[in-house]
Order: structure tokens, then sequence, then C-alpha cells
């Protein structure tokens, strides 16, 4: 949702297709760059977008219901992960970002993922 709410387009009103359209862009933008994408969303897992491979995106689930929910999932990966300087954070949240760069990850905001986004609509 850090991702999501960066933008007041009325994605509260259908949180579902909100999530929906940025896997769409991420798979988008997994079709033109060499980058390994992935996104954790809040709630249950949507019908017909199980975890796993999504055409270029990893989808992942936070995996309990509440605030900080798909944070705590992102920081769960992070240091998971073997290389977890390897890897690129998106988020504009202040604490996800503080837990993400204590685990060695690079942090960078919502907006620099949305400009690329923008840029491959147009």
């Amino acid at each position: 949702m850090n991702v999501i709410g960066s933008r007041p387009d009325g994605w509260w009103r259908d949180r579902k297709g909100a999530a929906r359209r940025l896997v769409a862009q991420l798979q988008a933008l997994a079709a033109s760059s060499d980058d390994a994408l992935a996104v954790v969303l809040d709630g249950r897992p949507l019908p017909g977008l199980p975890e796993g491979a999504h055409q270029g995106v990893t989808v992942y689930y936070a995996t309990r219901p509440g605030p900080n929910a798909a944070d705590d999932r992102i920081v769960d990966l992070i240091a998971a992960d073997a290389n977890p300087n390897s890897l690129t954070i998106v988020t504009s949240d202040r604490t996800l970002r503080e837990r993400a760069r204590h685990l060695r990850a690079e942090v960078v905001g919502a907006g620099a993922l949305l400009r690329r986004l923008d840029a491959l609509e147009g």
C-alpha cells in the first residue's frame, strides 16, 4: 500500500483493483527490463493471483492482518535473502525504510518507481 497509497487516485474505493493494476504495471516493467520484481500485498490473496511468480513479478502477501503486516513480511523476506544488499526496497514509509536499511537493503521512495511506471505508459 506504500506505493499504491502514494497517489490520491481513488485507489481506496477499490483496493483489490488497485493491487491488480500495480501488479500489471510491474509486469510491464519486468517485460521491459532485466529487474527481478516482487510485490508484497496486504490482505487475503486475490482470486487468480496467488503467491508466486506471475509474468515476471513475484507476488507475496502479508502473513497476518493488521498494521504493518506487509512491512513485516518485507522485512522477513529481506532477512531471509542470502544477499540483502542486492535488494532495492520501494517504500515511502520511514520505519520500513529504516528497518530495510538496517538489514543492508537499498531503499528508494515510491516516486522513483512511479516515474519508471509512468514512463512505460507514455
